[in-house]
């Protein structure tokens, strides 16, 4: 399983910006929330020591166990319906042994796994009508579970590191093409009944901050506030903010106008205390890390690795671009934390697994 490499294989680069991004996060974290500072550093230490063992182990014989993982992912899942803690109305968090925990942010990680060996496995005949259904049916049911928490922000990053699996795998343009043919009329039609008064769609909090986002000024100061002080925020920072942990009447993080700052509005933190400079940094960053994944995808030395690369770079990717377009009101409310960014170690510890597979496939990558 351990296997001797050439250390200049090893993208040093990649370490230094899921570094950064996550002390640029502690910061921001001790911040918003200083009691939870701490627990934050022990994130960031435990998830660093995982993702630099698991670099060094062969991703290709770790995907044996691709159904066991597989199973893992169903079994933790089905057991947040049954036996998770209900907070806000919904079931993400579940305890085992003492240890708390989101089993729908490992659930990314163990799907993309999961499809990475599967294809892998059916390399010879992906684009037939039969493995594509199966790939569909084999991530249906994971979705499905992480949909009825209820959780549909994650399941909808989830569909999107789906399709670009599939996409990165070798799926054929006439698929494409005809998905979007069905998707983009589908998701038109979902959100003009998600509208309509009394929907039975999805749950009604959900309905309430799409509508909000449509109605921006009718639901400025309900619905929307979170957002609306949230952007309030990050626009009194101006070009380098007002300061770490500054004590200004007028900061709106401050004054608690934004609900635990330290999850998913931390953009906003970030952008009132350290203004349009340390906003910047941070999304130049996510944008970094994507693209690095990707090269290391584009260099994988098979299909397996390439999934898994393209498959965490998209995750970071779209999870940062949804979180911050929240922040910024661009996009309705989701709930979705900023990778190595926002508290919350289950979410930090995932992404640095992921990291740490990609690290493996970039170790293997062709060298010419």
């Amino acid at each position: 399983m351990l296997k001797q490499y050439k250390i200049r294989y090893f993208d040093f680069k990649l370490v230094f910006l899921v570094s950064a991004l996550s002390v640029i996060g502690i910061i921001a974290v001790g911040s918003a929330a200083p009691s939870l500072q701490n627990r934050q550093i022990a994130g960031f230490a435990v998830g660093l020591f995982l993702m630099l063992v698991i670099s060094l182990f062969d991703y290709s014989v770790l995907l044996n166990l691709y159904w066991l993982m597989y199973i893992f992912n169903l079994l933790i899942l089905a057991l947040v319906i049954y036996m998770g803690e209900d907070t806000n109305g919904a079931q993400r968090w579940v305890t085992i042994a003492g240890i708390r925990f989101q089993p729908s942010e490992l659930a990314k990680i163990l799907i993309i796994l999961f499809l990475a060996q599967y294809i892998y496995k059916h390399k010879e005949h992906f684009n037939t009508f039969k493995c594509i259904s199966m790939c569909c049916i084999l991530f249906v049911i994971p979705a499905a579970l992480v949909l009825a928490q209820p959780d549909l922000s994650t399941t909808i990053v989830i569909c999107l590191i789906f399709a670009v699996v599939m996409f990165t795998a070798g799926v054929r343009w006439r698929v494409v093409i005809g998905f979007l043919a069905v998707a983009i009329p589908s998701m038109m039609i979902f959100l003009y009944l998600v509208l309509q008064p009394e929907q039975k769609i999805i749950n009604q909090y959900q309905a309430n901050r799409i509508v909000a986002f449509f109605n921006k000024e009718e639901y400025a100061n309900s619905i929307g506030y979170q957002q609306e002080y949230s952007v309030m925020a990050i626009g009194s920072g101006q070009l380098t903010g007002k300061g770490y942990k500054n004590n200004e009447i007028s900061s709106v993080k401050n004054a608690d106008f934004i609900a635990e700052p330290q999850t998913d509005f931390i953009f906003a933190v970030i952008g009132e205390e350290f203004g349009f400079v340390g906003a910047c940094v941070v999304i130049v960053l996510i944008m970094l890390i994507s693209v690095e994944c990707l090269l290391i995808a584009r260099r994988a030395k098979d299909i397996a690795g390439t999934v898994i690369a393209a498959g965490v770079g998209a995750m970071i990717g779209f999870q940062g671009f949804i979180n911050i377009g929240v922040v910024t009101y661009l996009l309705p409310n989701t709930g979705l934390p900023l990778p190595f960014v926002s508290y919350g170690l289950t979410s930090l510890v995932s992404s640095f697994i992921g990291i740490g597979f990609v690290l493996n496939v970039g170790l293997q990558c062709r060298t010419k």
